[in-house]
């Protein structure tokens, strides 16, 4: 890992189960290899094998992959240390099944919106062609995997409002078709208000999400208030 993100991750409580501290034995690949065509349709190849629709298995990796390769420039920015998004500083580190769980930024940014931009630009479009779906529903996932992602350091480093604060403005850089992020409090909690669907309950044993924007608002509302631990 670089001295750059180290420095990063060390700032941050549980920095490795942010996705920001590879595990050992994970494969590096640099981002730019998501980018190539025949990567996301190999990957889903082997996904069409369990059934199902590819557009759902390609959504389902993505909920996760763009939480992890967010990871590295949302850190810096909750940090004051921005680091670069741009597919050429970034390697992501893949487990067995292709899934990724760490990724490492190699350089620092001073524009962090602007790496980010490159970066989804890069990797959603080749995946949405070998899905055989639109890009803009994957483009509202990396939405939620911005604010998620923001809120999990906000709630690490002791300072929710601040960090997720950075939410709207870092998506407004990044610009169009980057759907702008939100968040709701509820019984003293915050929560982000998706603007996106996983379709992880399209899969086999799969479940709907508490926050899932599917359900209704005041069954969403109550089931948030639950989790909270309110009334």
């Amino acid at each position: 890992m670089s001295g750059l993100q180290a420095q990063v991750a060390g700032r941050v409580p549980g920095a490795a189960a942010l996705g920001l501290v590879p595990p050992r034995g994970a494969l590096g690949v640099p981002v730019a290899g998501l980018a190539d065509p025949a990567w996301p349709a190999a990957l889903l190849a082997g996904r069409a094998g369990r059934g199902g629709d590819l557009r759902v298995h390609a959504t389902v990796w993505w909920y996760s992959a763009s939480a992890v390769l967010l990871a590295p420039a949302l850190a810096g920015l909750a940090v004051g240390r921005p680091l670069s998004a741009r597919p050429a500083d970034t390697t992501v580190f893949l487990a067995p099944d292709g899934r990724p769980v760490a990724a490492v930024s190699s350089a620092a940014s001073d524009d962090p919106a602007g790496g980010l931009r490159e970066l989804l630009g890069a990797v959603v479009p080749p995946l949405a062609e070998a899905a055989g779906m639109r890009e803009r529903p994957l483009w509202a996932v990396a939405t939620d995997s911005l604010a998620n992602g923001l809120l999990a350091l906000g709630r690490a480093l002791g300072d929710v409002p601040a960090v997720t604060a950075l939410a709207g403005p870092l998506a407004a850089a990044v610009g169009p078709p980057l759907p702008a992020p939100g968040y709701v409090d509820v019984a003293g909690a915050r929560f982000t208000e998706r603007v996106s669907c996983c379709l992880l309950d399209r899969l086999p044993g799969g479940s709907t999400c508490v926050s899932c924007p599917a359900r209704p608002p005041a069954e969403r509302q109550a089931l948030l208030a639950r989790l909270a631990g309110g009334p």
